[in-house]
């Protein structure tokens, strides 16, 4: 598993759309089915990446607390699933419900939606302010597999507070980190 680190995307660019199959209601949506006014979450993911697996549950943990406050969460998944099956969108299903994803986990079969995003990594995380506009990208916190750092999604929380708080974005954003994105 080679570590990719993420792009960070320009602040303040607009939010790409997106009209994607949700695996776990089977409907599809857009970005506005899940944006909100108060902000959004977007995350690239994926089912077999052990940086997704190590971060899942404060993932979910994270998205319950802000969804309390009106932020929309999505996951993503643009693996190319020809050659990583395990990614496939009847696994997706059965991965967010034993993972407990309280949020759509959709899948992005072009990859046409990471490519629009910048995403390199997964996880890649992606703040959108009420206006759409990117506030904060990059990672959940420094923990990752093997280290001593605490999973407890210090900067992606510290980004939201900040934001619904209506302060500037963070100056220090570090990128994300994890398996890079099986493109096609």
């Amino acid at each position: 598993m080679a570590l990719k680190e993420s792009n960070m995307l320009p602040l303040g660019t607009k939010a790409p759309e997106f009209n994607l199959p949700d695996t776990v209601s089977g409907k599809n949506l857009s970005l506005q089915d899940i944006a909100t006014d108060k902000g959004t979450v977007v995350m690239f993911l994926c089912n077999h990446c052990p940086y997704v697996i190590h971060v899942n549950e404060e993932i979910v943990r994270i998205a319950k607390d802000y969804k309390a406050q009106g932020i929309g969460f999505v996951g993503i998944s643009s693996n190319d699933v020809n050659n990583y099956p395990m990614d496939g969108p009847e696994l997706m299903t059965e991965h967010a419900k034993a993972v407990g994803y309280n949020f759509p986990y959709l899948y992005d079969e072009s990859q046409d939606v990471a490519k629009a995003y910048d995403a390199a990594c997964t996880p890649d995380f992606y703040i959108f302010d009420g206006a759409q506009k990117l506030y904060y990208r990059g990672r959940i916190d420094s923990s990752r597999p093997g280290n001593d750092s605490p999973l407890d999604g210090k900067d992606l929380r510290q980004a939201l507070d900040e934001m619904l708080a209506a302060k500037p974005a963070p100056e220090k954003q570090y990128p994300s980190a994890g398996c890079g994105i099986k493109w096609k």
